[in-house]
């Protein structure tokens, strides 16, 4: 078995990259390896691209090479195999001549990443910014491809982004691009916003029970609204409740999907107390995305996965997308045989979603009123992605601190740590705005440009301060994306990413404000005075 070296997220080793035989996600060595391989021979089709013109097939297969590569997206060496053959293939289409020319010019030859983790480290850290964001942002523009939306620039991009990693690139062009890389994942936030909205509706306020009703069920965990939908459909009036779980709690809130009677609520909290809250789980797990944690022996008969998501063992959906196996399953369990109560990690058992940017700009009057007034004296964006490292509460503590005349925006699976609490209202809105999924910052962004129009000041001026906790590459792609509007002095936990360099560090402290987040206390002492 090989080495490994990851630091992609943020419960890598010692803080510093996962070595050896396997990293803190479960992966092993060889699949890490592979997927090394996988992102090598992308950048090798992005280099086939210059003077040849991409297809819709090569778009595709650089958005799922990207995506699989994310953390908790494949564990299953054959399926990233699979997808290395499929990257070649693309890159010979393109270029069919090359792989039989007698005098090879070494221009489109694949990437050997080792030569990027033993770079310098300011030059590897600006690539590693870059790539990472470009993995999450691979993710949404998957989720909107899958509805029909796609974005010329947002392709195109890809490529460049994928072909500067294997170039001999300078720091400034370097951090110019990681700046590019988060103005175009805000377009690519934008159009998944718009292809969710425009096939399922505007989200809506909806309060979602934790509660299982008795009888078969099945769970649905990541992040993509379309496989809910389609096993919607193919589970009407069988008897079969839905329930989401994580990131797809928001799923409620769109007016399409909760027109659904079958859809029920949500099963458990955050994705990475999964292994706990699946053992002698009576039903099926549907895997869309990134969410999947090692699979344990207790609960592994009943765990499904589709899209790019993959688990040696497991029964894979393909994408001819007959969920019938997953039915099955759920008919054989049968459920609970009573009402199953769960609750959050506070106690609660009732959570509330729908505050996207359309239903918070509607009341946009409402809110520039109670600021005006004075009854709301300051906004926290409070979100980001969960994980199961220590000083996580950090967030929990932070939010039931803030003064009862502030709002708590939220997105992503970090709210989990706080989205059962009831903190009250101001003024008929509830204090805790949960605006959806991670991808749903572009909500946040549209909120926090309105207010700084309404009120005739830039957004840095604004009473908003921004609490993020990271995880994986989508939090990458947004943090990015908010740094290249501009945004400043956002407070970003519960560590800092370990492949930023200092040099690097410091020059996003000194340009945009970045702080690593202390304590709660000190921090709203720090933002209110």
């Amino acid at each position: 078995m090989s080495n490994m070296f990851c630091f992609q997220c943020e419960q890598t080793a010692g803080g510093t990259g996962c070595q050896g035989r396997a990293g803190v996600c479960g992966k092993k060595a060889d699949t890490s390896e592979l997927q090394d391989k996988l992102t090598g021979a992308l950048i090798g089709l992005a280099k086939a691209t210059i003077g040849n013109t991409p297809t819709d097939t090569t778009h595709r297969t650089v958005i799922e090479g990207l995506f699989t590569t994310i953390t908790n997206v494949s564990f299953d060496d054959d399926a990233i195999e699979r997808q290395i053959a499929k990257t070649e293939a693309a890159k010979e289409d393109l270029i069919p001549q090359c792989s039989s020319c007698q005098s090879s010019c070494a221009r489109n030859d694949n990437y050997d990443m080792a030569s990027l983790w033993t770079d310098n480290e300011d030059i590897r850290s600006l690539k590693s910014l870059i790539l990472f964001g470009i993995r999450g942002m691979a993710a949404y523009a998957y989720h909107a491809m899958v509805l029909g939306y796609t974005d010329d620039d947002v392709n195109m991009f890809f490529y460049k982004a994928l072909a500067a990693i294997g170039e001999e690139l300078d720091a400034d062009n370097l951090l110019a691009l990681v700046m590019e890389t988060g103005e175009v994942n805000l377009k690519c936030m934008e159009l998944l916003d718009r292809a969710n909205t425009e096939t399922y509706g505007t989200p809506v306020p909806t309060k979602v029970t934790m509660n299982i009703e008795a009888g078969p069920f099945i769970v649905v965990s990541g992040h993509d609204l379309y496989d809910l939908h389609l096993l919607l459909e193919q589970t009407k009036d069988k008897g079969i409740n839905i329930y989401t779980h994580g990131e797809m709690l928001p799923a409620h809130a769109y007016p399409v999907l909760k027109a659904y009677p079958h859809l029920k609520g949500n099963f458990g909290t955050a994705w990475q107390n999964q292994q706990k809250e699946f053992v002698g789980l009576p039903a099926p797990v549907l895997f869309t995305t990134n969410c999947l944690m090692p699979v344990k022996d207790s609960y592994s008969d009943r765990i499904f996965t589709t899209e790019v998501v993959a688990y040696p063992g497991m029964v894979h959906i393909d994408d001819d997308k007959d969920f019938t196996p997953v039915i099955s399953k759920a008919l054989e369990l049968g459920g609970y045989s009573e009402t199953h109560a769960m609750t959050g990690i506070n106690g609660g058992d009732t959570l509330t979603t729908g505050f996207g940017h359309g239903t918070v700009l509607s009341v946009a009057d409402k809110v520039i009123d109670a600021v005006k007034a004075g009854a709301i004296k300051h906004f926290f964006l409070v979100g980001g992605c969960d994980g199961a490292r220590p000083g996580r509460n950090y967030y929990t503590d932070f939010v039931k601190q803030t003064p009862k005349d502030t709002i708590i925006l939220t997105l992503a699976c970090g709210k989990y740590r706080f989205n059962d609490l009831d903190l009250g209202e101001i003024g008929g809105l509830p204090r805790i705005m949960d605006m959806g999924q991670c991808n749903d910052a572009y909500s946040a962004i549209q909120v926090a440009i309105a207010l700084a129009g309404a009120f005739e000041c830039g957004v840095n001026e604004l009473p908003l301060s921004l609490v993020l906790s990271w995880y994986e590459q989508k939090a990458v792609c947004i943090l990015l994306s908010l740094l290249a509007l501009g945004i400043k002095n956002i407070y970003l936990g519960p560590t800092l990413p370990a492949f930023v360099s200092l040099n690097v560090l410091n020059i996003l402290v000194e340009k945009f404000g970045l702080t690593p987040i202390s304590t709660p206390e000190a921090d709203l002492k720090k933002i209110l005075g």
